[in-house]
């Protein structure tokens, strides 16, 4: 909440902000590529990974927080301009920002329609080639229980601003195409009924929401300074979230799947759920894998 941006649909410079929101765009035409994709990625070292890992898993030991999402940024060398991911890559929820970042999650935040707010958390990953990985998945107690977690938690954050809070769906399984191949991600679905003139207040609802549970943990407040302590980094937009809002629905994502233009290069800030039964090598693996572009 430090540096928020809202602007008048019919205000947007297109020369300065894209952004395709499940197909509500002020994107228009763009040229195909003109070559592969070419991705080389340079990740922090295991000892700086372990290093943060122990300072969240310390704290849940001592019964500060169950479950923290633990990010870090990955430098990367890339052939293709922000501008040009934005426009070629496949996600539901696309933003650029001229010369800083550009964003192109899978993930919603809240969905409001007719008085009905959604949500739609995002826990659990896997490489779709590995044999069986759906039962994998679906069968791994460590994201049973991060799912579970972190469920209760947005149920709990609906309740805040809605009533009648319902998991319509639960842990359901999604495909994600990436340039390195598929990926299978587990998700569920939170609803709740809005008051009358929930319009009025919207920034109100969203206020109560941030920041999202997905990629903070649980209890959330005590989670957050942990997180700040042991990443020593500025998240800055990455992890905050983005959408648009017509008078009566709102459509918006958590700004997940992120790269960030700096004086040093570009960055791809990535991370996950962090439990006291994680393994800390297969957490520093998964922060790796999940820096792709989806460019098929």
């Amino acid at each position: 909440m430090q540096k928020p941006v809202i602007i008048p649909i019919d205000a947007v410079d297109p020369a300065a902000i894209l952004y395709d929101f499940n197909g509500f765009t002020n994107s228009t035409g763009y040229t195909p590529l003109g070559s592969k994709l070419r991705l080389e990625k340079k990740p922090v070292s295991y000892d700086t990974y372990k290093s943060a890992f122990d300072i969240v898993v310390n704290h849940q030991l001592e019964g500060d927080s169950y479950l923290a999402n633990l990010t870090f940024p990955t430098q990367i060398d890339i052939n293709l301009s922000l501008k040009e991911i934005f426009h070629h890559s496949e996600a539901p929820y696309r933003l650029w920002l001229k010369d800083r970042f550009v964003v192109f999650s899978p993930e919603p935040f809240i969905r409001i329609s007719n008085a009905r707010i959604s949500s739609f958390p995002m826990k659990g990953t896997i490489d779709a080639s590995i044999p069986g990985a759906r039962e994998l998945l679906i069968g791994n107690e460590k994201e049973f229980a991060e799912h579970l977690t972190i469920v209760d938690l947005i149920r709990n954050d609906l309740n805040r601003v809605s009533s009648g809070v319902s998991v319509a769906r639960f842990r359901y399984i999604e495909e994600i195409d990436t340039h390195a191949g598929r990926l299978l991600q587990s998700s569920s679905q939170i609803t709740g009924t809005l008051i009358r003139d929930y319009n009025t207040i919207i920034g109100n609802i969203l206020a109560a929401l941030l920041p999202a549970g997905s990629i903070t943990g649980a209890p959330k407040k005590k989670t957050v300074e942990i997180i700040r302590k042991a990443e020593n980094y500025e998240r800055a937009y990455y992890t905050g979230v983005c959408g648009f809002f017509d008078g009566e629905t709102l459509d918006s994502c958590v700004m997940i799947r992120f790269i960030e233009k700096t004086d040093a290069g570009a960055f791809f800030k990535s991370g996950g759920g962090i439990t006291v039964y994680s393994d800390p090598m297969h957490e520093y693996q998964e922060l790796i894998e999940k820096v792709y572009v989806p460019i098929i």
